[in-house]
């Protein structure tokens, strides 16, 4: 018979193994601020600086120098540590001066981006299977997305690389960040290290962490939601000249122009404060005034060496006898002269051309064609 000593030593050691294995259990469930296997919203929100590849990264670094240093939105001064987060603001993909970059410069490289996921078998895999896409159509899926610089300090969750699985981690992207951006305006790599990036869980709060970087304020976050409709190109601003630019979807900056209505407010604007509203994009198969002229059979522009529109711009033609976008249809008119034209008038039929006997100061032109099929022509007698 065991003494009563003995059962309490015994008991004791099962209680500390029990509590030995529920924290390991709480560990296993709740991982790294770094990042967790299969969850999201465990885990407090990581700040990223620019420059950082931060933990689990896909690939090697894509981002091509900007040439200019991360320039945080107008921001109120910083919080001290532990002073707690703030609320995320909202925004679309589409508006105006959420992401920079440089004219004609890429902020990433995209060929190298699909080379170094091709080049592994496996990250290629959880790369297509994080960002949603199949492995063979990485590529294209790529090659479809624009590289431009975040404007704001911004919410993500970012998904990483690590032991042959996908890691996901909240996290806070610094402004200056090069990412690239799809369709509807939203951010779906980070070229700092080749992670898929999706929508962020908004219930983490990231904390009030002073001191990451210049700037950082956690009530001034932004969460960049979708466009109500794919858009052909992205209105960003030039980091280095503080000017408008149109990036066209999909493309590396080869065919940057100057927008042609430039949005109702400064390039410098705090975009987390609130902004006057921009009229959404048209489809763009029928432009209309305000919205960058769309490429293909629907228009055509005469372009200057840097890729601004000019004078001489061809009307675009819209479907369904739409108005175009230049000018509204002139009045019915009683003949087919162009406006403004004087209606000539019309010969008796039969009448016979009167003989000149004199050089004619003015040609006399019939109103019907002739034999030949051609129009008339001048009749000098």
């Amino acid at each position: 018979m065991r003494s009563p000593i003995r059962l309490r030593r015994a008991a004791g050691a099962a209680l500390s193994a029990g509590i030995l294995l529920a924290a390991g259990c709480a560990q296993a469930t709740h991982g790294s601020s770094n990042g967790t296997k299969g969850t999201a919203d465990v885990q407090e929100v990581l700040l990223q600086p620019a420059a950082s590849r931060g933990p689990h990264p896909f690939t090697a670094s894509t981002a091509r120098p900007s040439g200019a240093a991360p320039t945080p939105s107008r921001t109120a001064p910083q919080k001290s540590p532990g002073s707690g987060g703030g609320a995320v603001h909202e925004i679309t993909g589409a508006t105006p001066g959420i992401y920079g970059g440089i004219r004609s410069v890429a902020s990433c490289d995209v060929g190298r981006q699909i080379r170094l996921l091709s080049a592994d078998r496996a990250k290629g895999a959880a790369f297509a299977h994080a960002a949603g896409v199949s492995t063979a159509g990485i590529p294209g899926f790529l090659r479809g997305l624009t590289p431009v610089l975040l404007r704001a300090d911004t919410r993500v969750a970012n998904h990483g690389f690590d032991g042959g699985s996908v890691t996901t981690f909240q996290s806070v992207l610094q402004s200056g960040t090069a990412v690239l951006a799809d369709g509807y305006g939203l951010p779906r790599v980070r070229c700092t290290c080749g992670n898929p990036l999706t929508a962020p869980d908004r219930a983490r709060v990231p904390a009030g962490r002073a001191g990451e970087w210049t700037g950082y304020d956690p009530a001034r976050i932004v969460a960049v939601g979708p466009a109500e409709r794919e858009v052909s190109g992205l209105v960003i601003v030039d980091v280095v000249n503080d000017a408008w630019i149109e990036r066209l979807t999909g493309d590396e900056g080869a065919r940057d122009r100057t927008p042609r209505v430039p949005p109702p407010y400064a390039p410098d604007a705090d975009i987390t404060g609130p902004l006057p509203k921009v009229p959404p994009a048209e489809p763009t198969d029928c432009p209309t005034p305000g919205v960058p002229t769309p490429s293909g059979e629907e228009a055509a522009v005469t372009a200057s060496p840097s890729g601004a529109p000019e004078a001489g711009r061809a009307v675009p033609r819209c479907p369904s006898g739409l108005p175009s976008d230049d000018a509204t249809e002139p009045p019915d008119l009683p003949s087919e002269e162009p406006p403004g034209t004087p209606a000539e008038p019309e010969e008796p039929p039969g009448d016979p051309v009167p003989s000149m006997t004199e050089e004619p100061q003015t040609a006399i032109r019939l109103p019907w064609p002739d034999d030949e099929g051609e129009g008339a022509g001048p009749v000098t007698g």
